[in-house]
């Protein structure tokens, strides 16, 4: 069996140690090496010809910012950041999964974390997906949607591995008037603030992260908070809970679509994109189901095609589109019959 080889950089010589125990657990799993900062590691790069690279933010002489762009634009490789939980360490990590990282892994408790046994379970399956992931240019040409009358339609997006990048392109890509949009990407508490600010100030209308009893309106765009299930009511309220993990994650896509199938009938159209698992299948049905629209993100640009595979394998998709076309299809499909 063909193991995953792994470059783990890490400043902290404690952090290195632990990481590399926590990989090296793995039969399937080895560290080929390790860097304490940027340019050591850049230095490894060829030598080693790693399968993926765990590369953390903070580092002396070269953060992990700037060795991420001299990976993607040397030799690109999947990448998997170590952040903080913070709201530093969010931004960053935003910036870094904009740049190409495939995904990132917060440490438990601050930039020495003690406690990093705690998350060993996701660190090793993180590293396994990253493995397998596709890594399309981020470099998608621009599409310039002119605005069209709107009909009462509602979207609600799903997203998981790779939807950061995805995400942004297809919101940056849409007009200034747009139908109303909820969606739930898999952050933790704290990332899905940092990201609704970030696609806020990209986009041409407003972006926010949902609170309980917000309005659903044209010309917005609500994503579920990390640590919460987002629905909506009938009247078009969002409702929050904390209700046990779907599919191990909360938010969960299911809840959000099922509830917008339900109250949005045929009005509803429902995107799946890029991410690791089966969330969003069963919503997807369900909008499907009562009447709705259903679109589904391409293999070929899906960094990870578990989520939309598994809601075209249901049998549940309307249209397979390559990422660069999804924008154009949502605006089409909502626009006043």
């Amino acid at each position: 069996m063909k193991r995953i080889k792994v470059l783990v950089v890490e400043d902290s010589i404690f952090m290195r140690n632990v990481i590399s125990d926590i990989i090296n657990s793995d039969p399937q799993l080895q560290v080929i090496g390790t860097a304490r900062d940027g340019e050591e590691a850049l230095s490894k790069l060829d030598v080693l010809e790693p399968d993926v690279i765990t590369l953390d933010i903070e580092m002396p002489r070269m953060d992990g910012l700037s060795v991420l762009k001299q990976i993607m634009k040397r030799k690109p490789k999947p990448v998997i950041m170590l952040s903080a939980l913070t709201r530093e360490g969010a931004i960053y990590t935003l910036k870094a999964l904009e740049c190409g990282a495939v995904d990132y892994i917060t440490k438990p408790s601050g930039n020495i974390s003690l406690d990093l046994h705690t998350i060993k379970d996701e660190i090793i399956s993180k590293i396994k997906i990253a493995a397998s992931a596709n890594l399309p240019k981020l470099k998608i040409k621009s599409i310039s949607i002119e605005s069209c009358e709107l009909g009462d339609n509602v979207v609600a997006i799903g997203a998981s591995t790779g939807g950061p990048q995805a995400l942004t392109y297809v919101l940056t890509s849409l007009p200034q008037n747009i139908p109303p949009i909820l969606i739930v990407q898999h952050m933790p508490e704290g990332f899905t603030k940092s990201f609704a600010e970030r696609l806020d100030k990209l986009c041409k209308f407003r972006v926010k992260e949902a609170e309980e009893g917000d309005y659903i309106s044209k010309d917005l765009v609500l994503i579920a908070p990390g640590g919460f299930h987002m629905t909506v009511s009938k009247t078009g309220r969002i409702r929050l809970d904390r209700a046990p993990p779907i599919h191990g994650v909360r938010p969960a896509v299911d809840p959000m679509m099922t509830f917008v199938a339900r109250f949005y009938k045929s009005r509803a159209v429902g995107v799946i994109l890029t991410g690791m698992g089966r969330d969003g299948a069963y919503g997807m049905k369900k909008i499907k189901e009562y009447g709705g629209v259903t679109i589904a993100q391409d293999e070929k640009t899906s960094v990870v095609f578990g989520m939309p595979k598994a809601a075209i394998e249901e049998g549940c998709v309307d249209v397979v589109l390559p990422l660069h076309k999804i924008p154009i299809e949502i605006m089409w499909r909502c626009r006043r019959r």
